[in-house]
């Protein structure tokens, strides 16, 4: 090759670099155009809590927790537990997470609502094929600007031990604090902080975040009963379906995306997922309006 086509060579792949990359952030900008609420760039909490179904339900909801992280990880997020309880035998009863990063709730506001998973359970002897399911809470964290109005005599706090597998950090007295505000039933816990105060101020924050998105709930389905929209908010009204048996399919009920690489979004790769429900939800804001 000669020299002036070395040149050539290299400025083309110079150019095709530079196209991919402004491509690339173009399709980011028109990505972050589509999160315009204004909770959207704030950090958020993700709550996961297994269904009805015991060790098989625990079990699901410990993959979508290595889900969520593996997914925050490649987007450069911190991720810090608030809250986790083992279940019995495997899995986790319930974990709440903090995520931290811009446009943590904007993104992952999508994964709220009940994932379903089929598979050949690794607990039955008879590898028998089991539907289990796990809520997924999303909520955003709210700093001081919004005002949530909570009436102290509306909450009842408990004081409990802090459990754990041991090691320097776990608490040794009563100082794990559950906030349950009556009113709405809606129950904020911490006990991984060193002291009572820090538990009940983290406590409070997530309990702040979660009446706010419970409102914006209430406003969204008030809304839709207006404009004669069906509401079913049934424990078996999934929005996702993970099937590993007798085939590997990954769909979500709400925007009709679907991927047979159930692997590769158990391993964190929900980025299509989560695009094509901005797609959607911005689509059913404009038919609304």
């Amino acid at each position: 090759m000669q020299a002036g086509d070395e040149a050539d060579a290299k400025a083309l792949a110079e150019f095709e670099a530079t196209v991919k990359r402004l491509s690339a952030a173009i399709e980011d900008q028109e990505f972050r155009s589509m999160m315009s609420d204004a909770m959207d760039i704030n950090n958020c909490y993700l709550y996961i809590h297994p269904g009805a179904g015991g060790t098989e339900s625990c079990d699901w909801a410990a993959m979508l927790y290595r889900m969520y992280t593996r997914w925050c990880e490649r987007r450069g997020y911190e991720v810090k537990i608030i809250d986790q309880t083992p279940g019995d035998a495997a899995g986790i009863d319930s974990v709440m997470l903090l995520v931290k990063g811009d446009y943590a709730y904007g993104h992952l506001k999508a994964e709220s609502g009940v994932h379903r998973l089929v598979r050949i359970s690794p607990f039955d002897a008879n590898a028998r094929r089991h539907t289990s399911f796990a809520s997924v809470d999303v909520s955003p964290e709210v700093d001081d600007s919004i005002d949530i109005e909570i009436n102290e005599g509306d909450l009842r706090i408990d004081r409990y031990r802090s459990g754990g597998k041991g090691g320097q950090h776990v608490n040794t007295t009563d100082s794990a604090i559950r906030i349950t505000h009556i009113p709405t039933g809606i129950v904020a816990q911490c006990q991984n902080e060193r002291s009572q105060h820090q538990n009940k101020e983290v406590a409070m924050n997530m309990l702040r975040a979660r009446l706010y998105q419970h409102e914006l709930d209430k406003r969204r389905a008030e809304a839709a009963v207006r404009e004669g929209q069906k509401m079913d908010v049934a424990w078996g009204s999934q929005i996702r379906s993970y099937v590993l048996h007798p085939y590997n399919l990954v769909k979500d009920h709400r925007t009709e995306e679907e991927t047979s690489n159930a692997v590769g979004v158990l391993d964190g790769d929900i980025d299509q997922f989560i695009e094509a429900y901005l797609k959607w939800s911005a689509g059913a804001v404009k038919v609304a309006v």
